[in-house]
């Protein structure tokens, strides 16, 4: 299971994220908000050429040599840790699909489509792939304090 399950769930939230996406260009008028859950979360749909709060707009070949680095090394650990802990590779699986799935969009429009906007919050909008990456990055600090924390006890 821990070989192929999660790069099996990596594939399927690349998925995941490129049908919400080609749904949202295709049912949301570009540069507009729609109410979805009204007071928590509406649908929008833009074009972030940057990364995160749209910094470093338009930087297409930084962001490709950036990906294709954090991918390589993701997968590096990945490799290495294929028979730890499983929550480690999860968070890794999740944060490999959440850079290849903005990446393709890189690559094919030379932008990353984003989409989800809460109603509750100033907060940039955002994507699944977004989501992952963010999901991940935290589940894999949490399993790297708690490694830590077990390590000083021995």
């Amino acid at each position: 299971m821990r070989k192929f399950g999660f790069p099996i769930l990596a594939v399927v939230l690349i998925g995941l994220d490129q049908l919400v996406k080609a749904w949202t260009v295709a049912n949301i008028e570009l540069d507009t908000v729609e109410p979805f859950l009204p007071g928590f979360m509406s649908l929008a749909y833009l074009r972030n050429y940057g990364a995160a709060w749209s910094i470093l707009q338009n930087q297409q070949w930084f962001f490709t040599i950036v990906t294709i680095a954090a991918v390589t090394g993701l997968i590096w650990y990945y490799v290495k840790q294929i028979k730890g802990n499983l929550w480690t590779l999860f968070s890794l699986a999740l944060m490999i699909s959440g850079a290849l799935g903005n990446f393709i969009d890189r690559i094919r429009l030379g932008y990353v489509v984003d989409m989800f906007h809460l109603d509750f919050i100033s907060f940039p909008v955002f994507n699944v792939a977004d989501m992952c990456l963010s999901v991940g990055v935290g589940i894999l600090f949490i399993c790297i304090m708690k490694e830590e924390s077990n390590g000083s006890k021995s």
